[in-house]
């Protein structure tokens, strides 16, 4: 009995620190404001949820987020509704999700204290950038290559929990085969990473047919099975994609595309001090990011260097990292102030940082020490971070003024449509256009090309945003002189008495 209720009272704490982790998570996601990216996400899981499994109609970007972060919000969407509080509740969840996977990998052969150590660890590193408050739409925004780290992890947690067991491989396929489908990351760092960890394992035991053989052919049948699968969602009607921006830049790019993705980890461990004047929080916030950066290089160094006996997460753990910066390096991709394809380091990285701290820690006073200073370490971007005021919705002002004027379907700048339909719940339904002089053309990138038929749809006003981020005011000349105009905040809506998509 002894033994069950310590079991009991262990995994009550573990539920209670998931909830109270959520909780930040959330209260800090309210501190960036949803966009148009987000927005149209949450439409796509709206269609999901309401039968239209294939998002037929949809064209969707580079990364389509379609086997995680869309059913995850079609989740959220049947208790919430469609609303902005979705995506940030979405958004929550996802984080605590890869956040709970990296901890599930860092716990393996720990004990005691030692475990909540790791665990303190993980949870620091996973959330010292949250000290620099423009960083929070990094993690906890609209779905950006985020929730992708989820099948990394979960593909490395089912190799290095149970490498050679029956169900291993072929779950593993269908794990990468689904990944693949909404982000075309896994293709191109979880796929080569588990094949080249698992095949130097297999020369290495010097055996043939071993687990991590059969995993690495589940990785390399991965990338054809997930071609297949995704002609066949097109033969039954799918959503169309962007193509995904893979090509190599000139290799004299590359030593400004290694500066980029410096700048990038430095934003992600949280080790870029943030703008404005600095203060006591943010010097504390700033410092303990260049101590996370410094742990997780520490922790690859480790597993570099006791390679030979390192375990198979490990190896893949760094693998990964090196294969992700790699391909960023010598890509086109690299963007200032744009970390987002490089996320998958952050994790990665926290993770090593706690198996650096050892599976047992003897002596009490040394124990308690240890998991004293990781759990107020963790606590410390939290701190920073929550108290923080939730972000103001610019268009707010306009949905609801919409809504009031009982003005239903119109058109705008991408910025400025698929937010004001989530902010009215879908009853004030705005669809991006872009306007050159006199043409106007749908604009086909997150949108459905349903939205923009003449027959179905009957928009009558347009908005026009004063301050530049929407369309100019010369905007409204492509439709003629409207009926009249009304102004709201730094918005211009010219309203019409005809179908401005005839």
């Amino acid at each position: 009995m002894h033994r069950w209720l310590r079991r009991a009272l262990g995994a009550t704490a573990w539920i209670l620190g998931c909830i109270a982790l959520f909780a930040c998570y959330l209260r800090i996601s309210f501190t960036a404001h949803v966009s148009s990216d987000g927005a149209n996400n949450a439409l796509q899981a709206w269609d999901m949820l309401h039968g239209h499994l294939l998002l037929h109609g949809w064209i969707l970007g580079d990364a389509t987020y379609y086997t995680f972060e869309l059913p995850l919000l079609a989740l959220t969407e049947i208790f919430f509704g469609l609303q902005v509080l979705t995506s940030h509740v979405a958004a929550a969840l996802t984080y605590l999700i890869v956040t709970v996977i990296a901890v599930a990998i860092a716990l393996t052969d720990s004990r005691g204290l030692a475990r909540v150590a790791r665990c303190g660890v993980v949870v620091l590193v996973l959330t010292a950038m949250f000290h620099v408050e423009p960083n929070t739409p990094y993690l906890l925004g609209a779905p950006d290559h985020t929730g992708t780290t989820a099948f990394l992890l979960v593909t490395f947690l089912l190799i290095d929990r149970a490498p050679a067991r029956r169900y291993t491989s072929p779950l593993l396929l269908a794990i990468l085969c689904a990944g693949q489908i909404g982000d075309a990351t896994v293709r191109y760092v979880a796929v080569p990473a588990v094949v080249v960890v698992c095949v130097y394992r297999a020369v290495a035991a010097r055996k043939i047919r071993t687990g991590d053989a059969a995993n690495a052919l589940a990785a390399v049948a991965s990338v054809p099975l997930a071609a297949v699968v995704r002609a066949l969602m097109l033969h039954f009607g799918a959503y169309q994609m962007i193509a995904p921006r893979t090509a190599i830049s000139p290799p004299g790019q590359w030593s400004h595309n290694a500066a980029i993705a410096w700048h990038a980890l430095r934003v992600l461990f949280g080790a870029e001090a943030g703008p404005g004047s600095p203060s006591l929080a943010s010097i504390a916030g700033y410092t303990l990011g260049i101590a996370c950066l410094l742990a997780a290089a520490a922790g690859f160094a480790r597993v570099v260097w006791t390679w030979r006996t390192a375990s198979r997460a490990e190896q893949l753990l760094c693998a990964a990292i090196v294969i992700n910066l790699s391909a960023y390096v010598i890509s086109t991709m690299p963007i200032p102030s744009n970390p987002y394809e490089v996320v998958a380091v952050l994790p990665c990285g926290a993770i090593l940082a706690a198996r650096s701290v050892p599976g047992r820690i003897t002596g009490t006073l040394r124990a308690g020490l240890a998991t004293g200073l990781a759990a107020v370490a963790a606590l410390l971007p939290l701190a920073i971070a929550t108290p923080r005021s939730a972000a103001a919705q610019p268009t707010a002002p306009v949905s609801a003024w919409l809504e009031a004027h009982g003005l239903t379907y119109g058109l705008a700048g991408y910025w400025n449509s698929s937010i004001i339909t989530l902010q009215s719940g879908n009853r004030a339904r705005v669809r991006a256009v872009g306007v050159d002089g006199s043409q106007v053309f749908p604009y086909f990138w997150e949108s459905n090309t349903l939205w923009y038929d003449p027959s179905r749809n009957d928009p009558t006003f347009l908005i026009v945003d004063l301050s530049g981020i929407g369309l100019s005011p010369s905007a409204g000349q492509a439709f003629g002189k409207p009926a009249r105009i009304a102004h709201v905040a730094h918005y211009e809506i010219l309203i019409y008495q005809k179908n401005l998509l005839r």
